[in-house]
């Protein structure tokens, strides 16, 4: 009989990089650094908070949860974030289409400022809007504890997530397929919403999403120009600051805890979409 000889299979190599150079992964001592960064920085945190939250049980959390002040302010700050969202998506995008496809003196200058809210500390940018807004308004309005003011304030330190999502996007986008849609005889408004709108539409909806979830748990902001009041202007941050003034950390984590499944489920539908949509383009191409 003849033997046959059988060839040991080995895991593929890593690609190799120009030069012959291969890509080496971070290995056991890279993951396990970052396992253990991240579950000293984000799991031990939430697992405590959580476990806080339960401390008098399933009643005590649902107690702490449904309270006339705590479902009030829930509903607030969910409310006024999706408004915020909205805003951003219509606004957000019209700033990135106006650094892309626009030239103007300054340029260099908006685009830089579109950052500033991420370095600015908040509460400076809610006593600013309080000394723009608020009692002797040098414009005459007067928005101080009222939930135009938390929109305005919300959306101010949320600007920057859908601008920076959507230009890097539509700097991409190929101007050839607008330009021959044009040739062809369709509109400005149809090439908005058949050609420019759909490859938009993931960082679009990437964008909203953080500016959402960053705005469920705004708190400096909101703090001078909200008003902080219970059932009206009271946002979730500042209810969960008054009950551990009042010394009720339980009730705090138990709403804590809502904001944060809130968060998770967001950016949860967020990741799938993505996925699809990345999808979705590998099958078109």
């Amino acid at each position: 009989m003849t033997s046959v000889q059988v060839e040991p299979v080995s895991a593929a190599p890593p690609p190799k990089l120009a030069g012959g150079r291969r890509i080496v992964g971070g290995g056991p001592l890279g993951i396990g650094v970052a396992g253990l960064w991240l579950t000293v920085i984000v799991l031990l945190p939430l697992a405590a908070i959580t476990a806080k939250s339960f401390e008098d049980g399933w009643s005590g959390f649902a107690d702490a949860v449904t309270a006339d002040n705590a479902v009030g302010a829930i509903q607030t700050t969910v409310l006024v974030s999706v408004v915020v969202a909205l805003v951003n998506v219509v606004m957000g995008t019209l700033v990135a289409w106006v650094l892309v496809r626009d030239e103007f003196p300054g340029k260099r200058i908006v685009n830089a400022l579109i950052d500033l809210p991420f370095a600015l500390p908040t509460i400076v940018a809610s006593l600013v809007l309080l000394s723009l807004y608020g009692p002797n308004s040098p414009i005459d309005i007067e928005l101080n504890a009222t939930k135009p003011a938390l929109v305005i304030a919300l959306a101010f330190v949320t600007l920057p997530f859908v601008v920076r999502q959507v230009q890097p996007v539509l700097i991409e986008v190929d101007r050839e397929v607008e330009e021959a849609a044009a040739s062809l005889g369709a509109s400005n408004l149809t090439i908005w919403w058949r050609i420019i709108v759909p490859s938009l539409a993931p960082a679009i909806l990437t964008g909203a999403g953080l500016a959402f979830t960053r705005a469920i748990g705004e708190f400096g902001s909101v703090v001078l120009i909200g008003g902080n009041i219970p059932g009206d202007t009271q946002v979730a941050s500042q209810y969960i600051q008054q009950q551990l003034e009042v010394d009720k950390p339980i009730d705090a984590s138990a709403v804590s805890v809502v904001l944060l499944l809130i968060a998770f489920v967001v950016l949860l539908v967020l990741r799938v979409v993505g996925r699809r949509s990345a999808k979705r383009e590998g099958a078109d191409s």
